[in-house]
């Protein structure tokens, strides 16, 4: 659970809340001021209409699965990743290369797994290569499809919103001559102004900047497997393979493989 993610919606949400009751003078009865069913149904269902029409029903998936990760990141500790390489790379100089395949099995990683078992199968170091890479590459692509959902949503609200404005004003114009309906036309020019923002600042760019930082981490974790899994093929000497990952750690994160008591595990 990211920790972080939880304490940006509560205390946003709080901030929101507090923001209209210190308003009112503490008059909690304020807080139904804002929401409004017509309103909310031209705000977020047009943005969400609009989605369908943008995006591919298995892109819209991927951009929603993907919020999932703002509140449960993907696992991507590097140093973790070094650890497992380097024991991997400590049982073939003992054991062969072909020891590598119980090893793997049940491994959680994936990545690792493939690209072990693509070593075991005796596969051209090339080759491996530019599987890994590829794979990288398509990782890269879904993250980015998953971020474009967010910021057409980003964009999309906005404009939603105001659409409800106008449709608002409208309204307010055609019966000027009424005044029971300025109050709801007013307010439905307004509000949706207001959820149109909430739905950009609040919910859809805090989402894609979180996806950004989760991605990078990923790719990053990624690249030094890739790198780990080559040097083991090529046979290099396990403490060789860990000076040359550790080129992808800083400087702290080296001292914690040094000191950390993850060196060696």
């Amino acid at each position: 659970m990211d920790i972080a993610a939880i304490i940006g919606w509560v205390s946003g949400l709080f901030v929101i809340v507090m923001s209209l009751v210190l308003s009112a003078d503490y008059d909690i009865v304020v807080l139904s001021s804002i929401i409004d069913r017509p309103s909310l149904l031209v705000t977020f269902g047009g943005t969400i209409s609009c989605s369908f029409l943008a995006f591919p029903l298995h892109k819209i998936w991927i951009g929603l699965k993907a919020f999932t990760k703002t509140l449960i990141p993907p696992q991507a500790d590097p140093l973790e990743a070094i650890a497992r390489i380097i024991r991997l790379a400590n049982l073939a100089r003992r054991e062969g290369l072909l020891s590598l395949e119980d090893a793997v099995l049940g491994m959680e990683d994936d990545f690792l797994k493939q690209g072990v078992l693509l070593v075991v199968d005796g596969t051209d170091p090339e080759l491996v290569k530019n599987i890994l890479e590829t794979e990288i590459s398509y990782i890269e692509e879904r993250h980015q499809d998953a971020q474009a959902y967010w910021e057409f949503i980003a964009s999309a609200g906005p404009a939603w919103g105001m659409i409800g404005t106008l449709i608002g004003l409208i309204m307010m114009l055609n019966n000027m001559d009424n005044l029971s309906m300025l109050g709801p036309s007013m307010a439905l020019a307004i509000v949706t102004t207001f959820y149109g923002s909430l739905i950009a600042n609040f919910i859809a760019n805090p989402i894609i900047s979180k996806l950004r930082v989760f991605s990078t981490e990923e790719i990053y974790v990624k690249e030094l497997t890739a790198e780990g899994v080559l040097s083991i093929q090529n046979g290099e000497n396990p403490r060789i393979i860990e000076e040359k990952l550790k080129a992808f750690l800083s400087p702290s994160l080296r001292e914690s493989l040094l000191y950390g008591g993850r060196k060696g595990e």
